[in-house]
């Protein structure tokens, strides 16, 4: 009996031993491949998804225009240059004698910069009074003797018709006059020949003075007395072409380089805020003068002048300046509605309206699409102002596909820019 009833007390369950090693790997084993089939549906299920979006491009708006104040709708920049700007140099090949400039000093049209060595100038010049001198005294002595003869032809003329004297012996007195009015009417042209002669002389010698073509600055100072000077630079590396360079500062203007592609936004007239580099707090109002009708083929751009409205000595040339091209302000009273600037490929047809796809999460990699219907404004370029159905900010596709829908998925591709 007793061992019957120890029998039964050995097959109790001993609840409090751990379970088989085998069931605790089966468990966790199973888990695992639940995680492995989820993460595989995850998976699945984020490349379906993403093969429906469409692949667009996009461009992120920037606002223009507020109440009556200009609004830049384009940014260049550039330099300070001169429109009368010339390196000064004497006519003639001569040596320096006298400089009389210095870097930064202003001088009046006209004014002496320098003088050369005048002495073979003066040589030529006294040379050719002596030949006038020697002309005028020739036309003298011709005179006289026309004079002389014009008398013995008179009193032959009374005594050939008394026959008192030959016909021979008076067409020769006739003959040698002639002859002496055609010897004065050359020693005329002779003195006149010399008096030119004296005046490109002393031509010369101012030749030899050197002044300012024009009111301005010196800029640069280029030669010393007793160097040689020479226009066409006779003597190579040795011999000057210039004494100085002035620059008309009441000329200076700003020329910058605009792309093709933004060179609709620019009009003659169009007022521009120009902001020197060297003083970054200084705007000068400034206005767009020209656009030269020609292109820079290896840059891509259209250079513009741009006349400045202010004069000031901390202006000078060749200086670094931002410049600004202003939108015209509205008159007093008169207000602009605020708008964006959106590149005209954004902008499509649907049903007779003007409209543009905008993402509903702007500067996500995937989002929906949302339409909007634009009021439009003006054209400046390649771009449109939109005054309505779009704000700063918004994100825009650009070029849209045709069959693009309103709500549908759109997957912004990798190399998209900024408008």
């Amino acid at each position: 009996m007793n061992d019957s009833a120890d029998l039964l007390k050995e097959l109790k369950i001993d609840r409090s031993a751990p379970p088989p090693r085998e069931s605790r790997r089966a468990w966790l084993y199973g888990i695992g491949v639940a995680a492995v089939v989820l993460l595989a549906s995850f998976v699945a299920w984020l490349v379906v998804s993403r093969g429906d979006a469409i692949e667009v491009r996009t461009a992120r708006m920037v606002a223009i225009g507020n109440g009556n104040a200009s609004t830049s709708v384009l940014d260049a920049t550039g330099y300070v240059v001169a429109r009368r700007m010339a390196t000064v140099s004497a006519k003639v090949t001569g040596k320096v004698r006298e400089v009389l400039i210095e870097e930064g000093q202003r001088v009046e049209a006209g004014e002496v910069m320098a003088t050369l060595d005048p002495v073979d100038a003066d040589a030529q010049r006294t040379l050719a009074a002596d030949q006038l001198g020697a002309a005028r005294s020739q036309v003298e002595f011709a005179r006289a003797q026309l004079r002389e003869a014009e008398a013995t032809v008179g009193r032959l003329s009374q005594l050939v018709d008394q026959q008192l004297v030959s016909r021979a012996q008076y067409d020769q007195a006739v003959a040698e006059r002639d002859a002496l009015r055609a010897q004065v009417a050359t020693t005329d042209r002779q003195t006149r020949v010399a008096q030119d002669q004296l005046a490109i002389a002393a031509l010369g010698v101012d030749n030899t003075v050197v002044r300012a073509p024009f009111a301005g600055v010196v800029i640069a100072k280029a030669a010393q007395p007793g160097e040689m000077i020479s226009p066409l630079s006779a003597g190579g590396g040795f011999t000057r072409t210039g004494i100085g360079t002035i620059v008309d500062m009441d000329s200076l203007e700003v020329e910058v380089d605009v792309g093709e592609s933004y060179i609709g936004r620019v009009k003659p007239g169009m007022p521009v805020e120009a902001t020197l580099n060297a003083y970054p707090d200084w705007k000068i109002p400034a206005e767009v003068t020209a656009i030269i009708p020609t292109a820079d083929r290896g840059k891509a751009t259209v250079k513009v002048r741009i006349a400045l409205h202010e004069q000031d000595q901390r202006i000078v040339p060749d200086m670094g300046v931002r410049v600004s091209f202003l939108e015209q302000a509205r008159p007093e009273g008169e207000e602009r509605p605020a708008g964006v600037l959106v590149p005209a490929a954004a902008i499509v047809e649907r049903d007779g309206r003007s409209v543009a796809y905008a993402l509903a999460e702007p500067g996500t990699a995937e989002s929906e699409v949302e339409l909007r219907t634009l009021e439009l404004g003006r054209t400046l370029g390649d771009d449109r102002e939109v005054l309505a159905g779009l704000a700063g900010g918004d994100e825009v596709v650009i070029d849209p596909p045709a069959g693009l829908e309103d709500g549908a998925q759109v997957r912004v591709a990798e190399d998209d820019g900024d408008a």
